[in-house]
């Protein structure tokens, strides 16, 4: 057990990881081999010169993957601290499986994306399955960052987050957080004065994952009256990039110009935004893109003026698409039960407002530099936790979660979370590609 207690000083101070260890050390004790019979051959082998094998060898590896892929990802990256075997045992592909799959039914941890004052940072927490205890949020190592200073978090899939240059829009990077694992992708087809859209998803039938850029720039020929040039001259370029391969495709112009919000949707294989609204034409439509099939095609709306000319983002709750309107503080949810049927939407929530306790205090006026300031929402819905409630971001300051059934909210307080961020829902893996 030598072995085992090692690692366990190797921990943070978690109470809910400190718990998951003492259910691992109780379950290998009740498999170890202390049985009379089995010491007795141990202790022959040991006379004769015969290698030992450990006792986390002598365990059955279905039995170890099973204890395992229950713990949280930031303590499965710590296996290669530990020895060779616990090394090699992070990186069995069973076990990478085995844990997705796990983590998938239990609360995501959430990335804190933050640009100010200068240095773009990552830090993350994990949420426990007790949402009020109070965890530490930690700084997470971007291995790629003197290349790349000041980025944008396109999405986030399967464990791995898709990274944009934000200075020169020409550099994207997969990443995934937790082993430091990156690709950088090749350079596309850059255009002056473009305005770039950005998707990352994975389909689960192709089993592939796509980068998606759209880029909507302006004719340099003018020519003419400069209002209609503005209005009629404005092309644009769908460029995809399969991870594996060498090239990006170019699948020409969309007809639809896209909102790039701060994190695309992922639902069934298919990627979603929502329209930008034209002066003549304010209804706003929203926009898919099938990864198998690369095609675009309108998503059906219920006949209703919130989801037709109001401003409203777009999230996955419950594995449903979503779209939440916020109006001063108040925010309706409308859910689509039955994906690509219209009748299936429903507004399933209506949220009152809510002043978090993270915004009674004076904002520095240095802080307006922040890009993700700028592009803030006064309120964004995240994610469905698994006790039901509502998790939210208020104006990238504070985080709330709402109750449904008690109508209360309650504010998390993390230490050390930083006082302006992006909060990105994201599900530790140790997957790469």
């Amino acid at each position: 057990m030598g072995t085992l207690f090692r690692f366990h000083c190797l921990l943070p101070p978690s109470g809910t990881l400190l718990l998951c260890v003492f259910l691992c050390i109780v379950k290998l004790q009740l498999v170890m081999d202390s049985d009379f019979e089995k010491e007795s051959k141990r202790k022959r082998r040991k006379v004769e010169g015969e290698p030992q094998p450990s006792r986390m060898e002598s365990l059955p590896h279905e039995l170890i993957l099973d204890i395992v892929s229950g713990l949280p990802v930031s303590s499965l990256v710590q296996f290669k601290s530990v020895c060779k075997g616990w090394s090699k045992l992070a990186g069995d592909p069973d076990l990478v499986s085995m844990h997705g799959t796990r983590m998938a039914e239990n609360n995501p941890c959430l990335i804190f994306h933050c640009d100010y004052p200068l240095k773009n940072h990552l830090y993350f927490v994990e949420l426990p399955a007790c949402i009020e205890k109070k965890e530490k949020v930690k700084k997470l190592r971007v291995p790629f960052w003197s290349a790349m200073p000041e980025f944008d978090v396109v999405g986030s899939c399967n464990g791995l987050l898709c990274l944009s240059d934000s200075l020169f829009s020409d550099a994207l990077y997969i990443y995934n957080p937790f082993t430091s694992n990156y690709q950088e992708l090749p350079k596309s087809i850059q255009y002056l004065n473009e305005e770039l859209v950005f998707g990352f998803g994975f389909h689960p039938t192709t089993k592939e994952y796509k980068v998606i850029r759209i880029v909507y720039y302006k004719n340099t020929d003018r020519g003419g009256n400069r209002r209609a040039y503005r209005l009629n001259n404005m092309k644009s370029d769908v460029q995809i990039f399969t991870l594996g391969c060498s090239n990006w495709r170019s699948k020409g112009q969309v007809a639809y110009h896209l909102l790039q919000s701060p994190s695309q949707v992922l639902v069934n294989g298919r990627l979603h935004w929502v329209t930008r609204p034209r002066r003549y034409s304010p209804r706003r439509s929203i926009i898919s893109f099938d990864l198998a099939e690369e095609q675009f095609q309108e998503v059906l709306t219920p006949d209703c003026y919130t989801l037709n000319r109001r401003k409203y983002h777009l999230v996955v709750l419950g594995g449903c698409l979503s779209a939440v309107y916020c109006n001063y503080g108040r925010m309706e949810i409308w859910v689509m039960r039955e994906y690509g049927v219209k009748e299936s939407w429903n507004k399933k929530f209506s949220i009152g407002n809510y002043v978090p306790k993270g915004l009674e205090k004076e904002v520095n006026q240095s802080f307006k530099i922040s890009k993700i300031i700028c592009k803030g929402r006064p309120v964004r819905v995240l994610c469905i936790l698994k006790n039901g409630e509502i998790l939210l971001e208020y104006k990238s300051r504070a985080l709330v979660s709402y109750d449904p059934v008690s109508g209360k909210f309650k504010d998390l307080m993390y230490q050390a979370i930083p006082k302006w961020f992006q909060a990105v829902v994201h599900v530790g893996s140790l997957n790469w590609i």
